[in-house]
């Protein structure tokens, strides 16, 4: 992966993730946390929301990360595929880094409700500018 993608995935915090369920695109603002090589992005969700059912029954995802940069926009569209984090010592660590970085992430995630979520990326389409953009597969 170029050192550019990672840095846009390490410098924001923010994304747009769409889902879908019977053909119907869904989008949510989330916050998310990535790890070290920049190949898993990690958030979290209450179970009891039309997002989370819809990632159950298709875990198929598209993620959008951008600078909001007018003079130098870069805009990453993610295809990744959504698991549910289940085993504790990677929870914890997860829940750690969200909460070191999204203070306010720490009511969402005490909730008996939430579920921590990971994405990991099989492709991304890196926008670099109004003019320059590549695909890239990430393996």
């Amino acid at each position: 992966m170029r050192d550019e993608i990672k840095s846009l995935l390490r410098d924001r915090r923010h994304c747009v993730m769409a889902t879908a369920a019977n053909d119907q695109p869904y989008c949510s603002l989330m916050v998310y946390a990535v790890n070290a090589d920049c190949t898993r992005l990690f958030m979290v969700t209450r179970r009891n929301t039309r997002k989370y059912r819809n990632l159950k029954n298709n875990p198929y995802v598209s993620l959008l990360v951008d600078s909001r940069d007018i003079a130098q926009p870069q805009a990453l569209t993610i295809e990744g595929v959504f698991e549910e984090v289940a085993g504790d010592s990677e929870k914890k660590q997860i829940q750690h880094q969200l909460t070191a970085e999204q203070p306010g992430l720490q009511t969402l995630l005490d909730s008996p409700d939430a579920a921590i979520i990971s994405v990991t990326i099989n492709s991304v389409v890196f926008l670099n500018g109004l003019t320059e953009a590549y695909r890239e597969p990430i393996e």
